[in-house]
């Protein structure tokens, strides 16, 4: 099975470190937000990456090269920047992923989620299968209520996606105009009782500002 890595967007919440690097190479510790989540991938047993890009996106492969450092094989889908939007660029990206089934995560969360947990979900009916935690302070109302490891929309107890998930391609078929989201195209077979999910309650943050980036600087450091 595949994992795809998203790391095409832009990171205007975090300017102005992002505008001549790309988010995704912001470091903590000395290493790159995205090489946290190659390794772990890779300790999980994903060798065969998808990394799409589009902002400064030429930087990425040039820092990351083909993968064989980290001891896995790395393929490249370069978008234009505001082309496609999240499910838009995997759709892009399906000609690398090729396996009915694949998992994406962002490449901007810090967390201690054991990735291998996703390659032992069978789908089944299901479309999609994804991970969900406590709300943040910047998402305080959730995205996603979980009852008998189904999404729902209207739980009075709603968690937040984590960014982290595993698909079947036929969630993203049909003709789509792009740029296209992936929250309206999961809300849609979230109704239909098509997408399963799991709640982590380990280490999870969404480094999406610089205030956010220091403070896993400071936790690393405290470590």
């Amino acid at each position: 099975m595949k994992a795809m890595i998203l790391a095409a967007g832009q990171g205007k919440r975090m300017r102005p470190l992002t505008e001549t690097t790309p988010k995704p190479l912001l470091k903590v510790a000395g290493k790159s937000l995205i090489e946290y989540q190659i390794e772990a991938l890779v300790k999980a047993g994903f060798t065969e990456l998808v990394i799409n890009h589009a902002w400064l996106g030429e930087q990425i492969p040039a820092y990351l090269g083909n993968g064989e450092k980290y001891n896995c094989n790395i393929q490249y889908s370069a978008e234009p920047i505001d082309a496609y939007e999240t499910a838009g660029g995997i759709i892009h990206a399906f000609k690398l992923l090729q396996d009915d089934t694949f998992i994406v995560i962002n490449s901007d969360v810090w967390c201690d989620f054991d990735y291998q947990q996703l390659k032992q979900i069978k789908l089944g009916d299901k479309l999609a299968h994804l991970i969900l935690v406590a709300n943040p302070e910047h998402n305080p109302n959730g995205d996603f209520g979980l009852k008998h490891d189904l999404l729902n929309l209207n739980q009075d107890t709603k968690y937040t996606f984590a960014g982290i998930g595993l698909y079947h391609k036929d969630l993203f078929a049909g003709d789509h105009q792009m740029p296209l989201p992936l929250g309206p195209l999961l809300k849609q077979f979230i109704v239909a009782g098509k997408v399963s999910g799991q709640l982590h309650q380990g280490c999870w943050f969404d480094i999406g500002t610089p205030e956010r980036l220091a403070q896993i600087e400071q936790l690393v450091a405290n470590k």
